[in-house]
């Protein structure tokens, strides 16, 4: 499929402006990490140096996967929703700007943001817990292979957390009802980091290279049927 990347990097642009004139995504962007950063702090800074063996078999920093899954849907629920209710959709959906660029180009819009803040919260955690807690217990938390599941992972939840949550976006005309479906639509993945990372699911090597392909499937295809149920016609008409 051919794309333009100036029409798509011209919307990255919009997004971006839009963003920081819209305090409320602001506001949201940043109480949910510092609330999901709260709880493993209070937990790593109780925890007595006698720990440090029974963390060494869990993965507790996987549990932070759960902020690119829910940071990018209350970003992405903005994208089609908010711009309806403030009267700019239709003047944009009449431009020469193909469907897949406009969703392409609101996408990456949603994912650079998202993906700035996951990775600031992870650096905020791996400071506190080195400086803070106790020696044993941060060697055992963190280990190379955890830090780098968080970066390898976190775009590629964040991805499909932003198609989830334009889908929706695309389909009801409130942004807060979009936004409160798109955190419903995240639990599955926040519930299956959990498991991994207090050891319910064990993670190795194969299921690890399991769920990358698996992401970069479902964020393909994402994008695939993102586009075929964005009708042009029906958002313009507001017709259901």
């Amino acid at each position: 499929m051919s794309v333009s990347s100036r029409c798509i990097r011209a919307i990255v642009r919009k997004e971006l402006r839009e963003y920081r004139r819209t305090p409320s995504i602001v506001v949201a962007m940043t109480i949910i990490p510092l609330i999901s950063l709260i709880q493993p702090l209070v937990l790593v800074f109780g925890l007595p140096s006698s720990s440090s063996g029974r963390l060494a078999h869990e993965h507790v920093l996987l549990y932070l996967l759960g902020i690119p899954a829910l940071v990018p849907v209350l970003i992405a629920a903005y994208a089609v929703a908010g711009e309806r209710q403030q009267g700019t959709l239709e003047p944009l959906l009449t431009t020469p700007v193909r469907r897949e660029e406009f969703l392409l180009g609101k996408a990456l819009a949603a994912l650079l943001p998202s993906s700035v803040v996951a990775y600031a919260v992870y650096a905020v955690f791996i400071a506190c817990v080195g400086l803070f807690a106790d020696p044993s217990v941060a060697s055992a938390l963190l280990q190379s292979p955890q830090i780098l599941a968080q970066v390898v992972f976190t775009p590629l939840i964040a991805a499909w957390s932003i198609w989830t949550g334009m889908l929706i976006s695309a389909k009801f005309t409130d942004v807060r009802v979009s936004q409160q479906l798109g955190i419903l639509a995240g639990l599955p993945t926040i519930a299956l980091t959990s498991l991994i990372a207090f050891d319910v699911i064990h993670p190795t090597l194969g299921r690890a290279l399991a769920f990358v392909a698996a992401l970069l499937l479902l964020d393909a295809l994402g994008w695939r049927i993102v586009s075929a149920a964005f009708d042009r016609e029906r958002l313009i008409t507001g017709t259901p």
